[in-house]
């Protein structure tokens, strides 16, 4: 799957960057995120390199037979009746697990927000886990990994840095995109 991955990407013209290693846990922040179309290259970029993320999805779309493969490429149900903590769900994963990757897109959304959610931030430091910055570039036709960020605990500097690590970024959608 990681030749088919990087010979598709390949041929649509998108280059792929890995300017730091990928740690063995992590949360992925992934951004620009502005169209349903992010999550395809985001998960053939991972391919690529030869990863394999996981992600959160509404239980909702687990239904027969689209749980099957949802789970396979990763999924992960949320089920948002559910009192217990997501953050802390996800930390216990962290803990339990030797290798995990976590993909987040911090908008939430794919419309315009400057609101980033933090719940990705408190999964890092409740895991004691890094933040990979991901990004997926439309104007440069670039995807890639350019920092593991360790999160101080303080949110307020901490996001502000983030969010500014993505400031040159191009979304699918650009006016979708805001920091």
């Amino acid at each position: 799957m990681k030749r088919f991955s990087q010979l598709v990407l390949k041929c649509m013209g998108w280059k792929t960057i890995l300017s730091v290693d990928i740690p063995q846990k992590s949360v992925v922040c992934v951004a620009p995120h502005t169209s349903n179309w992010d999550f395809l290259y985001a998960k053939l970029y991972y391919s690529a390199i030869g990863g394999k993320p996981h992600f959160l999805m509404k239980k909702e779309l687990f239904f027969f037979p689209m749980g099957y493969l949802i789970k396979a490429m990763g999924g992960i149900p949320v089920d948002r009746k559910n009192k217990k903590s997501l953050t802390a769900q996800m930390i216990e994963m962290f803990n339990s697990k030797k290798n995990f990757h976590l993909a987040v897109a911090p908008e939430g959304t794919r419309k315009k927000t400057s609101n980033w959610r933090t719940g990705f931030y408190y999964i890092a430091i409740g895991a004691k886990v890094p933040i990979s910055l991901a990004h997926i570039d439309f104007r440069k036709k670039e995807l890639g990994v350019s920092e593991n960020f360790y999160p101080t605990g303080n949110e307020i500097s901490d996001m502000d840095y983030i969010k500014k690590k993505y400031k040159d970024f191009i979304g699918k959608i650009p006016g979708n995109f805001s920091i």
